[in-house]
């Protein structure tokens, strides 16, 4: 089976969030499958680094309408780790500092999706699945469609689209129909690719697709109401039989405690004591009190409203009255930057503030601390509580999405649970959950050992959660 995932990033090429790591993992483990060939195609930006760009081979060029514009499109390839990467190269529009947020992205990307539909006949690369992601590549359904079923096997290419986060749709003028993509108006009036007077691109996506997903079954259900459906919530439920939720996956070569090279001593689910000595030399290097007694707190995020860190800023002085310890790590709005180094500097025996992403602290935050704080008003997989479950950091969450499906809250009558959770988004339930996670820290250290064992053994690998999608795959060949 010939599939072909298409997309904005991946890693490690270039990346901004989880996205890229879908697209950089979902292929190799795909491959590692019988009978299976996964081929990945993305824009060559300016950003991938230059130790792929000298591995890039030049396949071929030929050039792309993009309404009354003729574009040209080299096409360049890379074989990295068992998966093979195109890229579709245009200086004008890829040329460029960053990856999205430019006045023209919906050119850009107009441009990108039809280049890919024009390539793949040269590629001698027709897939039996062409799969999707975001708003981005999510006209590429509609293309298959209504611009180039002509091509021969065209019309027996299945797709699924998958949606990364529904907030960002693609949402554009009427007139681009023709503009970018030389369709004509027929479809936005009668109502299939309009929504909010606007020509959008994801609702488009998402009827024509074969399959939906999303990246949890949880944000599968919630999507469809209107609290996180973002105005498509009727098109999904619309749509719900094609819809469904398949939940991420962490790379777990990468992210494994025994051997990740930046913790100060590698451990094991069988040597979890050394965990320990990564706690007493992350507070020495944060410069909190070295003390394997107290319960120290880990975040390493994005310092925003979504990730729910304004219920954590409005009970910090009362949590600061515990005996109690935080790293926190990140950058974000500048009402919470100061707000946490604020704590810093009040408290610096309790808090230690870093406005900085630094990759190697990062890990050490996951290896060194005991219990990980992600209270997100949203979060449509997440990858962090995966992540700090994997080194024995039990996660706090706020159950929504994906956190609703990978962290399973302490049960205090049967001790089963990877972690923590409140259900109501508030701060005084963050802080009431957290008040009972410190509690069982310091009076019931074997509780907590069986949690972090629990943890521990999770298996968050792509090798599992590609299995999923390959399911789908073979409903759709």
């Amino acid at each position: 089976m010939k599939i072909l995932l298409v997309g904005a990033e991946a890693a490690p090429f270039i990346k901004t969030g989880g996205l890229g790591d879908v697209l950089g993992a979902l292929p190799k483990s795909l491959n590692k499958k019988k009978d299976v060939d996964a081929r990945v195609i993305l824009p060559y930006y300016k950003g991938i680094p230059q130790q792929f760009k000298d591995q890039a081979e030049d396949l071929f060029y030929t050039y792309v309408d993009v309404g009354w514009r003729h574009m040209y499109a080299g096409v360049k390839h890379i074989y990295f780790e068992n998966v093979h990467f195109y890229f579709i190269d245009n200086e004008y529009y890829f040329n460029r500092d960053g990856v999205y947020g430019f006045y023209d992205d919906g050119e850009r990307f107009a441009f990108f999706q039809q280049a890919v539909l024009e390539i793949l006949p040269q590629l001698e690369f027709i897939p039996d699945v062409i799969h999707v992601n975001d708003y981005h590549t999510a006209m590429i359904p509609v293309l298959l469609r209504e611009k180039y079923a002509w091509i021969d096997g065209y019309p027996y290419i299945n797709t699924l689209l998958t949606i990364h986060n529904i907030e960002f749709q693609g949402q554009y003028d009427p007139a681009t129909l023709g503009e970018l993509f030389n369709l004509s108006m027929d479809k936005y009036n009668d109502g299939t690719f309009q929504q909010d007077g606007c020509f959008n691109w994801l609702k488009s996506g998402l009827i024509y697709a074969n399959k939906i997903t999303t990246v949890s079954p949880t944000y599968a259900k919630e999507i469809q109401t209107p609290e996180f459906g973002k105005g498509l919530d009727s098109i999904l439920r619309a749509q719900n039989s094609k819809l469904s939720g398949i939940v991420n996956g962490i790379d777990t070569e990468i992210f494994d405690p025994a051997k990740d090279e930046f913790l100060f001593k590698n451990y094991s689910l069988k040597t979890v004591k050394d965990k320990t000595i990564n706690k007493l030399e992350l507070q020495k290097q944060v410069g909190l009190p070295v003390r394997e007694d107290v319960m120290l707190v880990g975040i390493v995020s994005r310092l925003t409203y979504q990730k729910g860190f304004h219920l954590v800023l409005e009970q910090m002085k009362e949590i600061l009255n515990w005996d109690i310890q935080f790293v926190i790590l990140g950058t974000g709005y500048k009402e919470f930057e100061e707000g946490f180094s604020w704590f810093t500097e009040n408290y610096p025996d309790k808090v230690a503030t870093i406005i900085n992403f630094n990759l190697e602290l990062a890990q050490r935050i996951y290896g060194g601390s005991d219990l990980f704080l992600m209270p997100s008003a949203f979060e449509p997989c997440g990858l962090s509580q995966m992540m700090a479950m994997r080194y024995g950091n039990l996660p706090l969450v706020h159950e929504v999405g994906g956190l609703k499906d990978t962290v399973s809250p302490y049960n205090p009558l049967t001790g089963e649970g990877t972690g923590f959770g409140f259900k109501s988004f508030d701060s005084y339930w963050l802080k009431d959950v957290l008040a009972s996670a410190n509690l069982l820290y310091n009076r019931d250290q074997e509780a907590w050992k069986k949690l972090q064992k629990n943890a521990m053994e999770q298996d968050f690998s792509w090798d599992t959660a590609s299995l999923e999608y390959l399911n789908l795959y073979w409903e759709l060949n």
